[in-house]
């Protein structure tokens, strides 16, 4: 070290130019660090959903779930898997290991997948694997209304213009649609008609097969060329369909439109939405693991640009409903008040305390270097600036200011002896003063790092959370060592060699005299000091257990997540979008809520796998309001209260990403109850309800209830099947026909 403090004030030319080379690096580098809300506080993770439509949940479960499971568990770098049989849908979330690369996992899961071609039933989708997705995920969340558009054609610009569109920008892994109306050519049979002709179902849909049939034309060889056939694809179109031949009779041929009435209608429904307590759109855009979130919005919004003044034309309104990088603008937006506010307190105390306005410069450069260098270390180890990262500088902020102001003080001091005992040689002194100061400026870094090494190497999502904080101050306070050994000397050479020194200010000198007034009573009254330090430990440890404890604080988000379930399972759709209308409308009236939108159901493909009796709201707030969060989070609880036909449950976004990635459960306290029996484990979750119910703070209890539905058994009788020639599969072919469609 004292090699090194030689070699700075030797060479303190160079060392100044790779200062300057280096902050004006380190600024290029800030301003494209990645960015995002949090850490990545979840091991990289994938679902695998299969749809299957028309199975009930028990079904899902035995014939698609398991298989999947006993496929995917024990692939290389996976660490557990979480399972769930919904009506019509598997879903399976496979977490990775943390230390392992999480594209080659996926693809191993990708090849285990392919094992089971062939094995699932008929009827069953092949098994999709979503794309990898940061934590946090949402990168924007937005509506479309319309009162001239039709929910098809709202549906068709969302599908095929909107989601082409934003999936081709950087950083987006996936965009998931609600709502609308999905545009399907219904063939209805007129079973009277059929069975006056001698027709059946099957016929009919043979015939549609056939009139959607696509084949190779093949070639023509000629002496000189080869012709290639082109056979145009069909056209899903009502009337072509229509025309096609399902037999004859009499020599006369019956077409599809004879016997069925074919026609554009919607799809059956998995999911809704509305905005603004209207029927509409909602567009929820994720980002990939590791984007950065704030690129990624305004590649988004760039986008919505570009197409706003075609939707515009058709009279489609896009209501913005979540944006999660208006959250980091706004905490950088305070870190850069923050650090201009201290930047000039630190100025001002420094040139207080120094007297000389380089000594005071000499020590305020030791911030930014200190911190650009982090910021450049942070980026190669792959983290993002984000609120725990930020957090990280804040508190290594006092310990940079100290190691340069202890470097610089003490050469002012040297210097002013020096003076004064007629010595001229301040590259001398300088370089004495640095590296007497040395030792005491190592062991102080040491201890502060020590401190922080056990947060560094903490597990869980504790340790993901508080873990880039810990590795942020750590490598802020080395690279401040480094810059107190190298710049601050060769600064100090270069800028106060040859200057008149001031005497020590008045303000210092006395300090100087209270300090040592102080260190005489605790030499000569030790044993009351340590009484006294006893007694201070002490009331810390008493008062611990009553302080309130939380994994993050509160923040001030601006948007809240409100969670639906109906009270009685199997509610429709319909019934579920009227009653988030009502709520919608009720939300709308607080003045401080902005827009809400509601999202039904499930999308295919979606992040979110609910039945239709649950939903969720996404209520944004207007931006300047004078109720606080946990004011405003109390008046929707008791707009919330007035609708008991629902059990509802409202949180902060940030609240119900961490809880719900990690545990699948929105709650931030979850307990399960694991046994073979649904009846007995529905039993028990009540009298753990009732336990609970009264403990100061619990809001929103609730008991997430199975998946059960109305259900109409079918039976079948096999000696009837047999005398009117007819197979199991038949009936149930037809039964699937008739009420799921095929």
């Amino acid at each position: 070290m004292d090699a090194l403090i030689r070699w700075s004030i030797r060479h303190r030319v160079i060392v100044a130019a790779l200062s300057v080379v280096w902050f004006c690096a380190g600024i290029f580098f800030a301003l494209r660090a990645p960015l995002d809300v949090f850490p990545e506080f979840v091991p990289p993770q994938v679902t695998i959903q299969t749809e299957a439509p028309g199975f009930a949940p028990e079904q899902v479960e035995q014939i698609v779930t398991r298989p999947i499971e006993a496929a995917v568990n024990g692939a290389p770098g996976v660490e557990f898997l979480r399972s769930e049989s919904v009506y019509g849908l598997s879903v399976v979330v496979v977490s990775f290991e943390s230390d392992v690369d999480p594209v080659t996992v996926r693809q191993g899961i990708s090849e285990r997948l392919g094992t089971l071609a062939g094995e699932l039933p008929m009827g069953v989708a092949q098994p999709k694997l979503t794309p990898l997705t940061s934590s946090t995920m949402d990168v924007l969340k937005f509506g479309l209304l319309s009162n001239s558009v039709d929910p098809y054609t709202l549906r068709d610009i969302a599908d095929w213009t909107i989601n082409p569109h934003l999936l081709a920008l950087p950083g987006i892994a996936r965009v998931t649609v609600y709502g609308g109306a999905i545009r399907q050519v219904q063939i209805q049979p007129n079973l009277d008609r059929l069975a006056g002709l001698g027709l059946s179902i099957n016929d009919v849909m043979e015939a549609g097969r056939a009139a959607l049939a696509l084949r190779g034309g093949g070639t023509i060889d000629t002496n000189s060329q080869r012709i290639t056939l082109d056979a145009p694809p069909p056209a899903p179109d009502p009337q072509a369909i229509a025309q096609a031949l399902v037999g004859m009779q009499d020599n006369m041929p019956i077409t599809i439109g004879q016997v069925a009435n074919v026609t554009i209608g919607p799809a059956v429904p998995i999911g809704d939405a509305t905005i603004m307590g209207r029927p509409g759109v909602l567009v929820t855009v994720s980002s990939q693991f590791g984007a950065n979130t704030l690129i990624a919005t305004e590649a988004v919004e760039r986008a919505l640009e570009d197409l706003k003044p075609a939707l515009e034309r058709r009279g489609i309104d896009i209501i913005l409903l979540h944006r999660p990088a208006s959250f980091i603008e706004r905490a950088l937006s305070n870190l850069e008040h923050a650090l201009a506010l201290g930047s000039a307190l630190i100025l001002i105390v420094l040139y207080a305390f120094l007297r000389s306005w380089k000594a005071a410069l000499i020590s305020f450069l030791a911030i930014p270097l200190s911190l650009l260098a982090a910021i450049f270390v942070l980026a190669e180890f792959g983290q993002t600036l984000n609120t725990m990262t930020l957090g990280g500088f804040a508190l290594a902020l006092g310990v940079l200011v100290d190691d340069a102001i202890i470097d610089i003080e003490n050469i002012m001091r040297r210097l002013r002896l020096a003076k004064a005992a007629g010595r001229d040689d301040d590259l001398q002194t300088i370089e004495d003063a640095s590296i007497e100061i040395r030792g005491s400026m190592l062991w102080g870094t040491l201890a502060v790092i020590f401190v922080f090494l056990p947060i560094l190497f903490a597990g869980g999502v504790q340790g993901r959370f508080i873990g880039p904080m810990a590795l942020t101050f750590i490598i802020a306070v080395i690279a401040s060592m480094i810059v107190a050994l190298t710049v601050t000397p060769a600064l100090s050479a270069l800028m106060l060699t040859g200057e008149e020194t001031k005497p020590a200010p008045r303000l210092v000198t006395l300090m100087q005299r209270v300090q040592a007034w102080c260190m005489e009573k605790v030499r000569t009254r030790w044993a009351l000091t340590v009484a006294a330090l006893a007694g201070a430990a002490a009331a810390a440890i008493a008062v611990a257990p009553f302080l309130h404890s939380e994994l993050i604080p509160q923040f001030r988000e601006g948007h809240f997540v409100i969670q639906m379930t109906a009270a009685a399972q199997g509610t429709s759709v319909g019934d579920i979008s009227a009653t988030g209308i009502r709520i919608s409308n009720e939300l709308l009236k607080l003045p401080f809520v902005r827009a809400v939108g509601h999202q039904i159901g499930r999308a295919e493909a979606g992040e979110d796998t609910w039945s239709p009796d649950k939903s969720e709201f996404h209520v944004e707030l207007t931006g300047e309001h004078d109720e606080t969060e946990t004011e405003a989070q109390e008046k929707i609880r008791d707009v919330l209260e007035h609708f008991p036909e629902v059990r509802t449950e409202a949180m902060t976004f940030l609240g119900d990403r961490i809880s719900e990635t990690l545990s699948g459960e929105t709650a931030q306290v979850v307990i399960n109850l694991s046994g073979t029996e649904i009846e007995a484990l529905e039993s028990s979750a009540e009298v753990v309800q009732k336990a609970i119910a009264d403990i100061e703070g619990v809001e929103d209890l609730r008991i997430p209830k199975a998946a059960k539905v109305p259900t109409i058994a079918i039976r079948l009788n096999r000696t009837a099947l047999a005398n009117y020639g007819l197979t199991a599969q038949d009936a149930l072919d037809n039964v699937q026909t008739a009420f799921a469609g095929t």
